[in-house]
């Protein structure tokens, strides 16, 4: 059985955006488009409504693009459970509440089993200080934790 990734929305937006003049995100955007391009087959993906409405969000062209790549990928529900985690993930980790929506794609990936999320947002998920508290939460409340990292970090050479 392949690994199961939730693909939270900076993946997607870095996919799907214009090529940056800011050479970071550039470069972010190309080793996403190299993974999307090489390694994604070699995985279950996986997004949320909240991904959906995210992506949905915005200028309209670049709306589109990215709603257009999310098409065919499962969503994963949102439920009592995942509402759950996310507010112990807001108040024990903590996550500032202008992090809501982090939490909630941690929880999402959490509650659902997933192997992996992957995210280029790495002020508040991808976060190696806050990677101890977040795994402690889950745990606290009976999930195994995903490995929160890039696109970058699941590549092969």
């Amino acid at each position: 059985m392949k690994p199961r990734i939730y693909v939270e929305t900076t993946v997607i937006s870095y996919l799907t955006s214009r090529p940056s003049r800011d050479l970071i995100t550039a470069a972010h955007q190309q080793i996403t488009q190299e993974w999307w391009a090489t390694r994604r087959s070699n995985f279950q993906l996986f997004v949320s409504q909240a991904v959906i409405r995210e992506s949905a969000a915005g200028d309209p062209e670049a709306a589109e693009r990215r709603t257009k790549t999310l098409r065919d990928l499962p969503l994963l529900e949102l439920n009592e459970d995942v509402t759950g985690v996310a507010e112990e993930l807001l108040s024990q980790v903590p996550l500032p509440q202008k992090a809501a929506l982090d939490a909630l794609h941690i929880a999402v990936a959490v509650v659902h089993g997933m192997d992996y999320l992957m995210t280029w947002n790495c002020t508040h998920l991808a976060n190696a200080s806050l990677r101890g508290r977040i795994d402690a939460v889950c745990l606290s409340k009976g999930y195994e934790p995903p490995v929160i990292c890039t696109p970058e970090e699941l590549m092969e050479d």
